[in-house]
């Protein structure tokens, strides 16, 4: 079955990659940086009617939760490379003379005994004040970022972000919102997921759910495992495990309204896999809609392929190639769990959403439809 892009997936938060037609005011110009357990992540942006232009942008694989999960610490190695990576983002934003910013760490600096004293070295070193975000902000905006995304014939909606350190889900129910209201209630939950009575029609989020558990951590868990296929199995089985106590799961649910919205380099790298992009394209991936056969076949390709044919397949890259059997676990345990055949891929997540956050609490996007 041919891959399907739905209706309004072009739609804000859409990171153009291509300048504005003059140089920006640096007044106008925001910028978001997440820190997480593997990657260094910048956007700067300007804002345009309901959707941003990425006006410059950073991504680096600094594995900064390497050896955490033995350690409880964030090693000097790891530090120094995430610091190296901060210094480039500094240069950027003063390049820019970005004013309006906001600049987040999440799992690894959540869980290291020494990541309060890592931040003030990232201070006194580059200048940039990174601040730790608790796991619901985290999967807030990761909730948001995906808004466009989301069918208006969906009534169930399961977000599920996979990270380097830890997988937010969010399950949210939008029976009682209009179906052409849908994706921007979604937006709404920027101000919480529990806001204050409003006037408009509301998402209710019915349960999240943050676990321990991303790409880096499951991994870390299994890295004795020598058999490919048993370290697969085992790891798929373990983050199955540690979804008992999400209370969606215990109830059985209808597969017509339900939607799954997957965000992370898993995701799309499977996405990226499944089309045969030699060279990764946003544009293609994106909103991209995979059946769960057309997962499951990528996925059984990853494991005939083995370590070495996987570190030399260039659909999965250099930076992903030790993450993306840990990731495949945790993705096909969840189409294992929900009752869906389908997956909607978003090539955005927290950056989008702090952009999101930042640019509607200064009023400066317009409030157009999808």
């Amino acid at each position: 079955m041919a891959p399907r892009r739905p209706k309004g997936a072009g739609a804000f938060p859409k990171p153009v990659e291509s300048p504005a037609s003059k140089p920006p005011d640096p007044a106008e110009l925001y910028a978001a940086l997440d820190l997480g357990t593997n990657s260094c992540r910048m956007l700067i942006a300007q804002p345009k009617g309901s959707q941003f232009h990425v006006v410059d942008s950073f991504s680096k694989s600094v594995q900064l939760g390497s050896g955490l999960e033995r350690s409880g610490r964030l090693s000097r190695v790891s530090m120094a490379r995430t610091i190296q990576a901060m210094r480039i983002c500094q240069q950027k934003l003063k390049r820019h003379r970005v004013r309006h910013m906001r600049l987040v760490a999440t799992e690894a600096c959540r869980r290291a005994t020494n990541a309060a004293g890592f931040i003030q070295q990232v201070r006194r070193e580059t200048g940039l004040k990174l601040e730790i975000i608790e796991p619901e902000e985290e999967a807030r905006l990761a909730v948001i970022s995906c808004a466009p995304l989301v069918s208006t014939r969906t009534e169930q909606l399961l977000v599920v972000d996979i990270g380097g350190g830890s997988t937010e889900l969010v399950w949210i129910d939008l029976t009682s919102v209009p179906q052409r209201e849908r994706p921007r209630a979604i937006m709404r939950l920027h101000a919480g997921f529990h806001p204050p009575e409003s006037p408009f029609p509301a998402a209710k989020v019915v349960d999240w759910i943050s676990v321990p558990l991303g790409v880096a951590t499951l991994r870390d868990q299994f890295r004795d495992v020598e058999d490919d296929a048993a370290r697969f199995a085992l790891m798929s089985w373990f983050f199955e495990e540690a979804l008992a106590d999400f209370a969606p799961y215990k109830d059985e649910q209808a597969r017509a309204g339900f939607q799954i919205v997957g965000t992370s380099g898993t995701v799309t790298t499977v996405a990226a896999s499944h089309l045969g992009l030699k060279r990764y394209d946003r544009t293609k991936v994106d909103g991209l809609r995979m059946t769960s056969d057309q997962i499951d076949r990528v996925i059984r390709g990853y494991l005939e392929m083995g370590p070495e044919g996987r570190r030399k397949d260039p659909r999965i890259g250099q930076d992903r190639h030790a993450l993306i059997m840990s990731g495949s676990a945790i993705l096909q345990a969840l189409l294992r769990c929900w009752p869906t055949d389908r997956l909607s891929v978003a090539d955005r997540g927290l950056r989008e959403g702090l952009l999101y956050a930042q640019m509607s609490a200064d009023g400066v996007l317009e409030d157009a439809p999808y």
